[in-house]
């Protein structure tokens, strides 16, 4: 089915979480109606996504663009049906998962569910709807403890070292799968450490910067060489756009989407504790299992076929989002 991906309905799935309130509105900003899923899963306040929802809400009505929003369950393939019967939407953007490494450690069922399972059984509704492509949600999680950097698409991977990461291959693996039978364009989007206002309360820039700002210190894992690849999400959103308009010229792709620069863990600590304007207090601890050294983006796929090009700083990312902490009440 040929349906042009800048006018057709949008089915977004973790519409009310961090980075998918951020695609809804970018999506509405241009004109696209989006439809949005989401289960409101507990791993953070139920609030937080609320409040994520009504600043959609307010884009939408400012655009004059349709907002629908369903709260429900990716595995609940009967409401799946219904949803795809009753919108039609000719884009699908997949990025509710249940995120996190160090909880999939506790809960890797849960994880294989709302990932892997939930993922087949949208795939499944996307195709038996004539849906038109699909964008996912990956994660540089799959490359492990790739022994070279920066991380290229191509690079062979069989080693990921936490639940999380196995089912964010999982789900890449059933991409291709999907796109073999049915020849629907799929493209999977590596995003590396996303930060920025919204932030999930459990990451470690949010959590730090709230414990610097109250005085209460900071547990360490390592020595402070590991490092991230942190990406602001205003990055992440012209990407995930980016891969929805162009992916049709590809049929099946993986892009990653980092800011090819990566901080030590010491260097963001200090970072951080410059934008508060408070020394923060170390307690060291060693490091985790399932966390990976590095993480570090090479962009020459996307940069060349996405046209990608990561423009925020990582201190002005940072002040940005310490901004939005304070005046949402939530440093």
């Amino acid at each position: 089915m040929n349906q042009h991906p800048h006018t057709t309905p949008v089915l977004l799935t973790g519409a009310a979480g961090f980075i998918g309130s951020h695609v809804a509105q970018r999506l509405l900003a241009r004109g696209q109606p989006v439809i949005g899923l989401d289960n409101f899963d507990p791993f953070y306040p139920r609030s937080h996504k609320q409040a994520n929802l009504n600043a959609v809400a307010e884009t939408a009505r400012s655009r004059g663009q349709p907002f629908d929003f369903v709260e429900g369950d990716l595995c609940d393939a009967p409401k799946l049906a219904h949803l795809f019967a009753l919108h039609r939407p000719g884009s699908v953007i997949h990025l509710a998962a249940k995120a996190g490494v160090r909880p999939s450690i506790e809960d890797p069922a849960g994880y294989v569910r709302a990932n892997v399972l939930g993922t087949s059984i949208l795939f499944e509704a996307a195709r038996a709807a004539g849906c038109a492509r699909i964008v996912m949600a990956s994660s540089s999680s799959v490359y492990g403890n790739a022994p070279t950097a920066p991380f290229v698409e191509d690079m062979p991977l069989s080693d990921p070292v936490s639940p999380y990461a196995a089912t964010k291959r999982a789900c890449e693996l059933l991409a291709a799968t999907h796109h073999h039978l049915t020849r629907m364009p799929v493209a999977s989007l590596r995003f590396f450490t996303v930060y920025g206002p919204r932030q999930r309360p459990d990451l470690a820039i949010a959590s730090f910067l709230r414990k610097i700002a109250d005085g209460t210190p900071l547990r360490l894992f390592g020595d402070g060489s590991s490092s991230r690849d942190y990406t602001y999400i205003d990055d992440i959103v012209s990407g995930v756009l980016a891969a929805l308009d162009r992916v049709d010229h590809f049929g099946l792709r993986v892009w990653n989407l980092g800011n090819s620069t990566p901080i030590t863990l010491s260097e963001m600590v200090e970072t951080l504790a410059r934008v508060v304007g408070r020394t923060p207090s170390i307690e060291r601890a060693p490091m985790q299992p399932g966390d990976v050294e590095r993480t570090w983006a090479d962009l020459t796929r996307s940069r060349a076929e996405l046209g990608y090009t990561p423009a925020t700083s990582f201190e002005d990312g940072v002040r940005s989002q310490w901004s939005w902490m304070q005046s949402a009440g939530h440093r």
